[in-house]
């Protein structure tokens, strides 16, 4: 890809970006080459004085500065107003907060989860219900309610949550044509959720195996990762969160619901990053992941949950699969027998991975032909020869971020939007050439392939896609 690249949208206003860690820098040099912006109107805010290169190498203006519960609205207030941008690529600033003062001010908006302010994912005056993604959704969904129409808002558009949300409607697609079935009526919700029900897919898993690596091995006392070492720390210590579907018979021991909203999700009272799952992708084949809570796993059953008279008759269960890179496998390792509390050094690795892929997508299962994956697997060196200050992992994130920028400003009048209510094909459109290779695999494997052998084991030996089945205990 050149400086010369078409652009996909002209912005007359600013963008005003919070936060510059490994997915700000890499959304930077997109924003340039897609966007027609002028540099002058990119304004970056960050606590971090580290990377301000970056930022000036774009011509980009940067800000060193914190936004807190108590200075958010007098910071914005000197650089946001009608028409312009807000592009939160923050941690530990709230979503909610960034989004009605957005909405206040007649700017458009987009995150890529939803954060609360500093210390709430850890604040044990909380209950887990209280510290879930699915409390934090509800939360953006009243205001959604309060707010009405008005200027665009995205909400979690990243690469999970967001991009592959998008995935899982062209798995839907490949499904249905490859069973015989016809393609939904319309783009509505209840014709994507009518289609999964009449596919009989029963189970999704965001499927991820990240194998990207670095010379440097892992030292003792250190936390590596290929993306936000701060995002990754703070929903792993989140409670586990899944959609629960219509299929399961029985909620696990230590499974709670929520008293409160869409009831699409429960929980379970164990952390994410100490609860594994059995999942499946085309490159590695049977991996346990971590059942690290996402925003997808719960958007994503509630907008496929498909009613009759008022009543619930399908859902799929939801959830988040995670094999991150090896490294930070062995960080989540010492993390745990630390009692989660966070290794003193922390190593980001971007520029110094030598190989590997991130292998990123759905996995479809419990339809006719068993189960279907579909999704992107990018290389290290594919993602760097594509755009600068990116690997595998940062690319599949931060195109996601640009395509739900241009889908905003193409749609400046949606009020708060979910990736689900995004046109999907708009959006692959602008993110596939930026992927590697897209891959859909159906696969015979399910979770129960290989088990009962060595050692007896409880298991549902007529539903493979019971949760039963795919927890590792």
């Amino acid at each position: 890809m050149t400086e010369t690249t078409p652009k996909h949208v002209n912005f007359n206003g600013r963008i005003v970006m919070i936060g510059f860690g490994s997915i700000g820098q890499g959304v930077l040099p997109l924003l340039r080459r897609h966007v027609g912006v002028a540099p002058e109107n990119i304004v970056i805010i960050n606590p971090d004085p580290e990377p301000e290169p970056i930022a000036a190498e774009y011509d980009a203006a940067y800000i060193t500065k914190g936004l807190t519960l108590d200075n958010y609205r007098e910071v914005l207030g000197r650089y946001l107003g009608a028409g312009d941008f807000l592009l939160n690529l923050s941690v530990d600033v709230s979503s909610v907060d960034l989004a009605r003062y957005a909405h206040e001010v007649g700017a458009l908006y987009l995150d890529t989860c939803i954060e609360p302010w500093l210390g709430s994912y850890v604040d044990d005056n909380l209950t887990p219900s209280q510290r879930s993604n699915y409390a934090l959704r509800e939360e953006m969904l009243a205001a959604r309610r309060e707010l009405g129409a008005g200027p665009t808002a995205v909400i979690t558009h990243g690469a999970n949550p967001g991009l592959v949300n998008h995935f899982v409607k062209v798995a839907l697609q490949d499904i249905a044509r490859d069973l015989g079935h016809s393609l939904p009526e319309g783009q509505s919700q209840q014709s994507w959720s009518g289609l999964a029900q009449k596919l009989g897919v029963s189970t999704i898993h965001i499927a991820e195996r990240d194998t990207q690596r670095s010379r440097t091995p892992k030292d003792v006392d250190e936390f590596i990762n290929t993306w936000s070492i701060d995002g990754f720390y703070s929903e792993g210590l989140q409670p586990a969160e899944l959609g629960w579907g219509t299929h399961e018979k029985a909620l696990p021991a230590d499974g709670a619901r929520h008293d409160f909203g869409a009831d699409a999700a429960i929980y379970l009272e164990r952390p994410g990053a100490a609860t594994r799952v059995r999942t499946w992708t085309p490159q590695a084949g049977p991996i346990h992941g971590f059942l690290i809570t996402h925003n997808e796993a719960i958007s994503l059953p509630d907008y496929l949950t498909h009613r009759e008279d008022g009543q619930v008759v399908y859902r799929p269960t939801v959830h988040y699969a995670y094999h991150p890179c090896d490294a930070a496998v062995l960080s989540l390792h010492e993390l745990a027998g630390r009692g989660w509390k966070m290794q003193s050094r922390r190593r980001l690795i971007v520029e110094e991975v030598t190989d590997g892929m991130d292998e990123l997508g759905v996995l479809l299962a419990g339809h006719g032909k068993n189960a279907y994956w579909y999704g992107s697997q990018l290389t290290i060196e594919e993602a760097r020869r594509l755009v600068p200050h990116n690997n595998a992992t940062s690319l599949q994130v931060t195109v996601a971020v640009l395509a739900g920028l241009v889908w905003a400003i193409e749609n400046p009048e949606a009020g708060i939007v979910e990736p689900e209510e995004l046109d999907h094909a708009r959006i692959l459109e602008i993110c596939e050439p930026y992927l590697g290779r897209m891959t859909g695999a159906y696969t015979d494997w399910t979770p129960l392939t290989g088990r009962g052998t060595l050692f007896r084991e409880d298991l549902d030996l007529d539903d493979p896609w019971q949760f039963h089945n795919v927890r590792v205990v």
